[in-house]
């Protein structure tokens, strides 16, 4: 009867650990999964305004990449430009200079230097 519970103790033991270390192999192919959609995302953003869809003249677009993903510069206005994909949302500070921006708090300054 020891023995069995002995056994059935060291059993326990091991599928444990086992379970603890496939827990943290799943969390970092997550992480990694993560991350890779993250960069193919910063990637794919800087060919967006190639394609057919976009709505504007693509040769007058420049990329930033953070914290919006950039400017178009029409003759008549200036455009800030997010590009989303599914069921993404903007971020926190994205929805701050939204915010900014339809409250018209956008400045135009010129800095000289000597």
């Amino acid at each position: 009867m020891e023995i069995v519970i002995l056994v059935l103790s060291l059993a326990l033991v091991i599928t444990v650990i086992w379970i603890s270390r496939m827990s943290r192999e799943l969390k970092q192919e997550q992480f990694r999964n993560r991350s890779l959609s993250s960069k193919y995302g910063k990637l794919t953003e800087q060919f967006l305004p190639l394609i057919d869809s976009y709505p504007w003249n693509s040769q007058k677009f420049r990329f930033l990449g953070s914290p919006i993903d950039g400017v178009q510069f029409e003759d008549d206005k200036v455009i800030f430009v997010e590009f989303k994909t599914g069921n993404s949302q903007l971020s926190k500070n994205q929805r701050h200079i939204r915010d900014i921006v339809e409250a018209n708090k956008v400045e135009f300054q010129i800095i000289k230097i000597k």
